[in-house]
């Protein structure tokens, strides 16, 4: 190497003498990152579809889940390498735009990927490749909204539909034809007439319940709380006509600001310092109790107690119910519930910053209890769902696939069309991307007829999936699209093609274009990368 690199080394600056330059490391870390992408893709491609397998993943701690969720597994996956890695990101993309489609969209690139592969390896410049896929991609987009069929949130039915459809490739799949209406009205119920077209799934609270069945599994109009009430000093569990104060401050005497200790010598002192505490406490519930408030939450705390034995004893005298323990994060949903403000300290205790609720009571739910506030005057636009399971893998699962169907009510809610499921978009895609191709010149009609071969392998491995002959399924599924039929797709249940419109498989437009959008751009990403540079 040395020798020939002499005299090139050695030609004067105006020589026009061709250089060599060492293109075989660029191809080697480009086939790398494909290769490692393509092995994720893989991974997850047998949970695709209705009749797709479902993975155990056990994690270090000992915590085993049970889930055929793309966007779970890629997630709970340690994955090294860096393109690798680029597909978990992608799933949580897909996870975040549209909420389903995990699974396809990671399946789709790792299709694309193989295809370039092929591209590359027939010669084809990486940018060449990645400009033809971005027309392609825009294209398929024109495509599949020409598809497309309009729907109303009046249509409740088509609604429903969408939402059993996200399901149907669940582990909880016997349970759609209650988790989707379940789903669709909670959604609806929390559209803002101001801002039709936003969803905040943030206004939908899902509380989990150890004990009975998915069955069991229903909304309450109201709040939940997986939590009992604090009734160490045998305080009131149920509150009729209950005016609710949400606090952020410790009922609990105050601490130094800096650690030190104090040194008490005789009882006298410590007589003084318990009248204090008491008087301390006592004055705080007395100004409670004069706004007429009987129903505490307080927000947990990280510094100190947030009440004391002391504080509960007085607060029951006062027929004052405590809830204690209530977490940061669920502190906006409760007041925008209740339609009240969170009180940061004593001194801002005032009547017109209480909620007011018909009904504040414990349950006993299984082996446990819960609290439920219902009847809230004024109530904001949000929604409670309480989901049981008989174990914790089934309980996870349910909530996972809950939050699914309703992400797919969201995205109609959004962009209110409707496509075919079961593999017939992208047939469709792939014979009108496939024809295009054709009246393209050079090597971008190569790699557009690349990108219609990619997406072929969402309807083969449903087919594979589901026990059938990929090769004849999917011959005759192109047979029926060429003829006309752009709704047939593969019917996993019956083993056959129909027209899948007519057996109610359809999902969001949402979730398509997002996952052909996305795929295509980790792909083009992938293809730019000629080399890895490591920083210690």
């Amino acid at each position: 190497m040395a020798a020939v690199a002499a005299p090139i080394a050695s030609k004067p600056r105006g020589s026009k003498a061709e250089s060599f330059v060492d293109n075989k490391r660029r191809e080697d870390i480009r086939f790398a990152n494909i290769n490692s992408a393509r092995a994720v893709s893989d991974a997850v491609r047998t949970s695709l579809g209705p009749k797709g397998m479902d993975k155990m993943i056990s994690t270090a701690n000992g915590e085993v889940i049970i889930t055929n969720d793309g966007a779970t597994i890629l997630n709970k996956m340690e994955v090294l390498q860096p393109a690798a890695k680029m597909l978990v990101e992608l799933s949580k993309s897909q996870d975040s735009a549209a909420g389903d489609g995990t699974t396809t969209v990671v399946v789709i690139a790792g299709a694309l990927l193989k295809e370039c592969q092929s591209l590359l390896t027939n010669g084809i410049h990486p940018t060449v490749i990645s400009d033809s896929l971005h027309k392609a991609c825009g294209k398929a987009i024109d495509i599949l909204t020409a598809m497309a069929v309009p729907v109303e949130l009046t249509d409740r039915d088509s609604l429903v539909k969408s939402a059993s459809t996200s399901l149907n490739s669940k582990v909880v799949s016997q349970y759609s034809t209650l988790l989707a209406p379940l789903a669709v009205d909670a959604v609806l119920s929390v559209i803002d007439p101001e801002k039709p077209e936003i969803v905040d799934l943030r206004d939908i609270k899902i509380v989990k319940k150890l004990g009975g069945t998915v069955d069991d599994t229903h909304t309450v109009k109201g709040l939940v709380f997986d939590k009992k009430v604090s009734r160490a000093a045998g305080g009131p569990t149920r509150v009729e006509n209950a005016k609710i104060a949400v606090i952020q401050f410790q009922i609990s005497p105050p601490k130094t600001d800096i650690e030190q200790s104090i040194v008490v010598s005789d009882y006298t002192q410590m007589d003084r310092i318990l009248k204090e505490e008491r008087n301390y406490i006592l004055g705080m519930i007395k100004k409670i109790k004069a706004t007429g408030c009987n129903v505490l939450l307080i927000q947990k705390s990280i510094l100190r107690d947030a009440v004391t034995d002391l504080s509960l004893h007085y607060l029951a005298k006062a027929k004052i119910m405590v809830i204690k323990d209530v977490e940061r994060d669920e502190i906006e949903f409760v007041t925008k519930t209740l339609n009240c403000l969170p009180i940061a300290n004593i001194e801002h205790f005032r009547a017109e910053k209480l909620g007011h609720a018909d009904l504040v009571e414990e349950a006993s739910l299984g082996d446990g209890k819960i609290l439920k506030i219902t009847g809230i005057k004024d109530m904001g636009r949000t929604t409670s769902v309480l989901v049981r399971g008989s174990n914790q893998l089934v309980l996870d699962e349910a909530e996972r696939s809950l939050h699914d169907a309703l992400c797919v009510v969201r995205c109609l809610v959004s962009k209110r069309f409707l496509i075919a499921g079961g593999g017939a978009p992208e047939i469709e895609l792939s014979r009108q991307l496939g024809a295009w191709a054709k009246v393209l010149h050079g090597m971008e009609g190569y790699c557009v007829k690349s990108f219609a071969e990619a997406l072929e392998v969402i309807p083969y491995t449903l087919a594979e999936n589901a026990g059938l002959n990929p090769i004849a399924i999917v011959t005759e599924l192109r047979n029926k699209h060429a003829q006309g039929e752009i709704n047939a797709g593969i019917n996993v249940r019956k083993g056959q093609i129909t027209n899948i419109l007519e057996e109610n498989v359809v999902q969001p437009l949402l979730v398509s274009t997002s996952a052909i959008t996305l795929a295509t751009e980790c792909v083009r990403m992938i293809l730019k990368i000629d080399d890895i540079v490591t920083v210690r």
